[in-house]
Formats: C-alpha cells, sequence, structure tokens
C-alpha cells in the first residue's frame, strides 16, 4: 500500500465525518476509530491545545475515563516534545526516549510503539496525534505519511469548530523571550510588529473535491513559477552576483526538480488540495530539515522553503509581500534579503526597522535603510523560525540584537534608551547651524547623501554644507518603466529648490549589481559572470547612450539659471569620462541651439570606485572640477569582495591599513595637481566616528555621507586638531599597528573624542 492510498482511504471516511452534522466532539470520537482502524493501530489518541495545556480530546484503545481529563504542558512528555518541536516521532519503544512520562490513569503502560504527528495551523502546532501498539515496532513510512496528511485535515476540522485558540497556539508556539544577535547594519533603535516581507499563506481547505482539477491547478502554478525563476535567472548578470547567482541556481534546479512535483502529485492523490498538499510537503521538508547536520544543504533546504512558499502564494493567489497590504501599525519588516525597489515599497511613517537573515554592510539597500533612518540587522540566523507573525520585537541596530517577545520590564529599559537616543539626536540637532571648524581653525565641508525626494527635508533639518551625492537611480529602481524625461526635471529641479542655493552634486544613473531594473536587460548576459564587476553604472550608461542622453537633458534643463554638478559613477580610464561628459556637451548644444535656459555654470566630476583609475589620475584631473572617492565599491574592488556576498560582510575593516594607504596616495596625487581639485571622501566610511578621523588624517576635508551622520560628525571635527591627527596617520602608515582600529580608539579615548 503506498503513502498516497492509505491516506485516501482514511480521508474518504473521513470527508463522510467532517460533512456530518454531529458534534465536534463526536467527530473526533469517530476520527481516532477510523485512524486506529486504518492503521491497524491498537491506539489513537487526539490531542489539543486548551488553556496553554494539550488536553486528551479522543481517544481509541486508551481509557475512556481519561478524556478531558489528561493534560500535559508543551514540551513535556513524548506529545509535548512534538507539539512544542513541531516534528514527528516514531518509536520502537516509547519509554526508551528520555522525554517518556507514564500517565498511569490512560491505561498506556502495556503499549511499547509510539508515533505522533503535530496538528499545525498557520506554522503552529495546535495540537498532536498519535498511534500506540503492544509490540515493540517502528511504523513504516507510508503510515507515518498517512498520519500527517490526516493530521492536516484534522487542523481544518478544529479551527473550523473553534475547539482551539490559534492566537494562544501562537503564543505557547514561539513562547517566551527571546534574543538574538546579528550585524549592525544600519545603527538605530526601533520597536514594532513583526511583518514578514512574503507573508505567509493561509489554507482555508484541505481536502479536495475535484483531485483532477486540483492536480491542474498546481501544473499551472508550477509553470508560472518556473517562468519567473527562469526571468530571474535571465537578469541575473543585472541584477545579482556571486552567492545571489548559486541561490538561483539552486532555485532553478528545485524548480524543475520531477521528485518534489511528484510529491506534491502523490499528496494531491491522497485527497488533499494543491495548497494542503504542497503544505503537506513542505511540512515534512521543515522536519527532515531538523535532522540536518550539513550546513550546506541545510542552506539548500532553505531554498527549497522558499520556493514551496513561492508555489503555494501562486496556487493561493495570495501574492504581493506585506507592502501590498501596506503597514497598520508600528512594523519590524522580517525578510530573509531585500532589494533597495522592495524596501522603497513600504511606509517609511510605520516602518521602524528591519531585521534580515542575510544582508552585508554596503548592499545597496542598507544604504537606502539609512537614507530612510531606518535601522537595520543582518546576518540573524534561524530568523523565521524564532520569530512569529505578530510578536512584538525590540530592535538595538546600535548593540545588533533584536529582542524577541520582550518581558515588561525589558520593554521598560528599552523605551528608557529609547527617550536617551532622542535626547542626543536633539543634543545633535543644536550643531544644526554650527560650521564644522576643527581645533586648529580649518574648515571641514559636511554633505550629505541622498535620493528620495523625502531626504531634502533633511538637509535643512542636519544643516549639511549641502548634498555631495544625489543617487539619481532611485527614480528609476521604483518605476515600472523608464522614467520620461518631464518627470526626471521635475524631480531635479525640485532638489535644487529645496537645497535653496547649496551646492547638489547629481550622480548620473547608477544601475546594475544588486540594482536592477526589470525593464532594462543586457542581451549580452552570458558572458557576465560576475554582475558587480560587469555591466553597470557608467559602462551600462554609455551602451545605453538614450539613458544618459535623455537624463543629460534632464538635469541641463532642470538647473537652468543655477549651478550643475554631475558626476559620473564607476569611471575606470578617462576616456569613459570623456565619452560621458560628450554626451552632455551635445545636448548643452541643442538646447543652446534653441535659445533655452542654460545653466549659470556647469561642474563636472568623477567617482573614484574602480582602482585602476588611481593609476591615471594625473590625466583625468585637469578635466575635473571635483573627485569623489566612493569607499563601498572600491573596498570590494581593492579585496576582490564582492560586498553582497553576506559571507564576507565582516571580512574586511575600512580601518585596513592597505585601504588608508591606498587613499593616502589618491590625496597626494589629487593636491599635486596643476589645478585645484575638490577631492572628498562620498561613502558609508566617511559617516563613522572613528574612521572619519582617519579620513581626516590623511587629508580629506569634505565629506558627503548619511544624514544621520552629519550631527555626530560635525561634533567630532571640533575635537580634532588636524596636525595632531596627520602626523599620528603618517606613523601609523608607516608602521601599521597589529590593529589599526584598536590604535586609533586608544589615540580618541586619550582626547576623549567620542568615537561609538
Amino acid at each position: 500500500m503506498t503513502a498516497a492510498s492509505s491516506a485516501r482511504s482514511i480521508l474518504t471516511r473521513l470527508h463522510d465525518v467532517m460533512a456530518s452534522r454531529t458534534s465536534a466532539q463526536d467527530k473526533l470520537d469517530r476520527v481516532v476509530d477510523i485512524i486506529g482502524e486504518e492503521l491497524d493501530s491498537e491506539v489513537c489518541s487526539i490531542y489539543l491545545l486548551r488553556d496553554g495545556m494539550l488536553e486528551l480530546f479522543a481517544t481509541r484503545g486508551l481509557n475512556k475515563s481519561a478524556v478531558h481529563v489528561t493534560r500535559m504542558g508543551i514540551g513535556e512528555g513524548l506529545t509535548g516534545t512534538i507539539a512544542q518541536n513541531v516534528e514527528t516521532l516514531n518509536l520502537a519503544e516509547a519509554k526508551a526516549h528520555p522525554d517518556f512520562m507514564f500517565r498511569p490513569e490512560t491505561g498506556e503502560e502495556r503499549f511499547h510503539s509510539f508515533a505522533g504527528v503535530p496538528i499545525v495551523r498557520q506554522a503552529r502546532a495546535i495540537g498532536v496525534v498519535n498511534v500506540q501498539h503492544v509490540d515493540p515496532r517502528r511504523y513504516e513510512e507510508v503510515e507515518i505519511e498517512a498520519l500527517q496528511t490526516v493530521a492536516m485535515v484534522l487542523s481544518e476540522l478544529i479551527d473550523n469548530a473553534g475547539l482551539v485558540d490559534t492566537e494562544q497556539a501562537k503564543s505557547l508556539q514561539h513562547d517566551g523571550q527571546v534574543q538574538a544577535e546579528g550585524l549592525v547594519l544600519a545603527k538605530g533603535l526601533g520597536s514594532g510588529r513583526a511583518v514578514f516581507h512574503q507573508p505567509r499563506v493561509t489554507i482555508e481547505h484541505t481536502m479536495a473535491e475535484d483531485i483532477e482539477a486540483e492536480r491542474q491547478r498546481v501544473y499551472r502554478a508550477f509553470d508560472t513559477m518556473r517562468e519567473q525563476i527562469d526571468n530571474m535567472t535571465s537578469q541575473a548578470e543585472f541584477g545579482t552576483g556571486g552567492e545571489h547567482e548559486e541561490v538561483l541556481a539552486t532555485y532553478r534546479m528545485f524548480a524543475y526538480d520531477e521528485g518534489w512535483g511528484r510529491r506534491i502529485n502523490e499528496a494531491i492523490d491522497s485527497g488533499l488540495t494543491a495548497e494542503a498538499a504542497i503544505e503537506r510537503v513542505q511540512q515534512r521538508t521543515r522536519m527532515r530539515m531538523r535532522e540536518i547536520d550539513d550546513p550546506l544543504l541545510a542552506d539548500r533546504m532553505h531554498d527549497l522553503e522558499d520556493l514551496a512558499n513561492r508555489l503555494l502564494r501562486i496556487v493561493s493567489g495570495q501574492l504581493g509581500t506585506a507592502a501590498t497590504k501596506g503597514l497598520r501599525e508600528d512594523a519590524i519588516l522580517i525578510a530573509r534579503n531585500l532589494g533597495p525597489a522592495e524596501l522603497l515599497e513600504y511606509d517609511r511613517r510605520r516602518l521602524k526597522g528591519v531585521v534580515l537573515e542575510e544582508g552585508s554592510l554596503t548592499a545597496h539597500v542598507v544604504i537606502v535603510a539609512r537614507a530612510m533612518g531606518v535601522p537595520v540587522l543582518g546576518r540573524v540566523a534561524n530568523l523565521r523560525a524564532l520569530v512569529a507573525e505578530g510578536d512584538t520585537l525590540l530592535l538595538d541596530a546600535d548593540k545588533g540584537q533584536v529582542t524577541i517577545r520582550p518581558q515588561a520590564a525589558l520593554v521598560d529599559a528599552f523605551e528608557a534608551r529609547f527617550a536617551q537616543s532622542k535626547k542626543r539626536q536633539a543634543e545633535l540637532a543644536q550643531l544644526r547651524d554650527v560650521e564644522p571648524f576643527t581645533r586648529d581653525g580649518t574648515r571641514i565641508t559636511v554633505m550629505m547623501n541622498g535620493g528620495l525626494r523625502d531626504d531634502l527635508t533633511s538637509l535643512k533639518l542636519v544643516g549639511a554644507d549641502g548634498i555631495g551625492l544625489f543617487r539619481t537611480e532611485f527614480q528609476f529602481l521604483v518605476s515600472a518603466a523608464l522614467p520620461a524625461r518631464e518627470r526626471q526635471l521635475r524631480l531635479y529641479r525640485d532638489v535644487l529648490d529645496a537645497a535653496d542655493g547649496k551646492p547638489v552634486i547629481f550622480r548620473t544613473v547608477d544601475i546594475g549589481g544588486d540594482k536592477s531594473l526589470p525593464y532594462l536587460r543586457n542581451e549580452g548576459a552570458s558572458a557576465d559572470e560576475n554582475p558587480a564587476m560587469g555591466w553597470r553604472a557608467l559602462r551600462l550608461a554609455l551602451e545605453r547612450e538614450g539613458l544618459l542622453k535623455l537624463q543629460a537633458r534632464a538635469l541641463l534643463e532642470a538647473a537652468a539659471g543655477r549651478e550643475l554638478n554631475v558626476m559620473f559613477p564607476l569611471v575606470s580610464e578617462p576616456w569613459e569620462f570623456d565619452a560621458a561628459k560628450a554626451i552632455f556637451d551635445d545636448q548643452l548644444a541643442f538646447l543652446r541651439s534653441r535659445k533655452a535656459k542654460l545653466p549659470e555654470a556647469i561642474r563636472f566630476g568623477a567617482m573614484l570606485e574602480v582602482p585602476a583609475l588611481a593609476e591615471v589620475l594625473d590625466l583625468l584631473l585637469p578635466k575635473l572640477s571635483f573627485l569623489s572617492i566612493g569607499t563601498n565599491d572600491l573596498t570590494q574592488f581593492l579585496f576582490a569582495a564582492d560586498r553582497a556576498n553576506p559571507k564576507l560582510a565582516q571580512r574586511y575593516d575600512w580601518l585596513s591599513p592597505a585601504i588608508l594607504r591606498f587613499l593616502a596616495r589618491v590625496v597626494q596625487t589629487t593636491q599635486a595637481a596643476p589645478t585645484p581639485v575638490d577631492l572628498a571622501v562620498c561613502g558609508e566610511m566617511g559617516g563613522r566616528p572613528l574612521e572619519a578621523l582617519a579620513l581626516l588624517g590623511l587629508g580629506i576635508r569634505r565629506l558627503s555621507i548619511t544624514p544621520a551622520g552629519v550631527g555626530p560628525i560635525k561634533e567630532l571635527v571640533r575635537k580634532v586638531d588636524l596636525a595632531e591627527i596627520g602626523a599620528a596617520m603618517n606613523g601609523w602608515l608607516l608602521n601599521p599597528p597589529l590593529d589599526m582600529r584598536a590604535a586609533l580608539s586608544a589615540w580618541a579615548d586619550e582626547r576623549g573624542i567620542a568615537h561609538d
């Protein structure tokens, strides 16, 4: 007998039971008889969660007097262990298990074999169904699978009858306060309810009326899913790289895996709906994952879990992310990973933080989060198993912690700390109109990075000297199609208006890497094995010349009567700068021929992100008005470390002598140029106090950083003597200490310079 035929035989009889007009208790009494008879088992019992305890609701083979009398806690005995771990037990000798607990009122002392499966509703155990036998034997695989299928149907019966409180099941399944550690990606504090970026699908019906119809629904869902995965794979050269390519390859392997589809088909054959069949196979996968010790294999099983969720959403029609429905209260977003465009879909008024299972320090989604002022914690292991939808979370992205279901005392302490943080922010706000002069009287230019329309209000709030980097690609990321020239023009004009005379440096569109645009693909995809170092940024813009022409015209028209600062990203050689500038010159000539009003002045600059450019700076500098060092990309290229790869997130330090020596050479080359060129550091490195201190010591006098960093950096600048830190840095670069960060921290501590 196959698992499908065994389960189908039981479900056929259960269908009549569920359709009857008898009470829920009578139905459960009949269910245990059916299961016992079909599996030839002397005992079958159903325990349900009531008032925080697992209560014996129905039994065949044990003493009937124990019904509604025998109760055990979650984690207590074999039944409690099954509910706590949401896992199956199959034992030839029950008494040999360390969690075995004898309950004399049941009369079970003569039974040896034991098997039990959890009754799951919305990924939480609401009860347990178990079978027992006098002879010591392990139940066969087909019997266990039949039992698991029956448990799914029971979950619907139990939920519809209101026999258990699903909210209570939620609190017990994820019981008590838990604290998890992670990697700080964007500092800050936040509290709110847990919201899954990919919400769990609620299965309303488990028993199929028409098996063939359910099978066709699954076939259609598989076709849709495979098409999605194929599209994702075809775009891999544009929007992913490194480990993400491996994930997509694994997705594709699972999407076309005949064994996975066959198991779902077998579950449908047993009488389950398409949704229930997928969930049935997924539950079994989860249970097997608990037995896997190989981390690599466990990761692949997580990939299968993600893919199963995708298939379930397609077949049920419950598409979209949590952003689609909107956030109704303060929320902490839970996800495996996020793209920058996905994050921008959320209401920033309600979004109080993000917690990721993956994530890296310089991924663009993190840069967007910092711009939004949203704290982010990444690399939190086993996150989705720890958190339930709606759990209260306290996110401390300063210390790298998230507390799940916090106790009242901790909530009070967190709120006090949050109030202290607000007080600190108020103190920094008082520096808004204070010019950042060093102790020896040097004026440091502290600008802010932006890219969102809402960022414009931060310019006045933090008192930045201007916008040293306006990321124009954000408008492209949130658009379903290429933004029209008029739409771009409006945004750029609004930015210049909000700046109110302060300088704004517009970086031309920088897409590629992890910033994928579905409406713009690379036909030469197959040759691009490492997209982070491939067809992206200025390279893409020069090949798709129309894209840059459109943006050039919009920028020139928006800056009519004002100064325009344009910066080209990812310049590798001087000719690329020349080619990009030529496009602007052509558009300028066109507008001039039309007697259009033109900018009063145009300044062109480049971003130094590719190390090769440093070797030809002497050739490029005479053509530039300014040069910005993009430390995020520069770091990944210097160390050959994909910045989107979470395994490398903490591998390399911005205070590494290799980076500092490289930057020192760039400073020296720029200072030696015959024509003065404004040199700035434009990246996350400059917004960290200790790193900013090192940059000042190297001779950097212009920083462009996240708005939240402007106040702390202004405060730091006013405590620094440039000659003193310069001498210290020169000494460290000549003879690097074993730990540059520790040496710099000690130097700052001796002088009372805060650097947290």
